[in-house]
């Protein structure tokens, strides 16, 4: 596997995680009660986290052309 093949993997593995992640939150909302403010909390950072990593990946992605 090339090096554009690896990072093309890589970001549809992001882009799994990151359904996951949000699917996660929307679920921590709806329950509302304060011990699920901190989950909401970390998977809001985690959801940036993959945000910035695709955003990454897209552009290396677009380099390795």
């Amino acid at each position: 596997m090339n090096d554009r093949e690896s990072l093309i993997a890589r970001k549809q593995e992001v882009l799994r995680e990151l359904t996951r992640a949000r699917r996660q939150l929307e679920a921590v909302q709806q329950a509302g009660d304060r011990h699920r403010r901190q989950r909401a909390t970390e998977l809001e950072g985690e959801i940036e986290r993959l945000m910035a990593e695709e955003y990454r990946l897209r552009i290396a992605i677009d380099r390795a052309n």
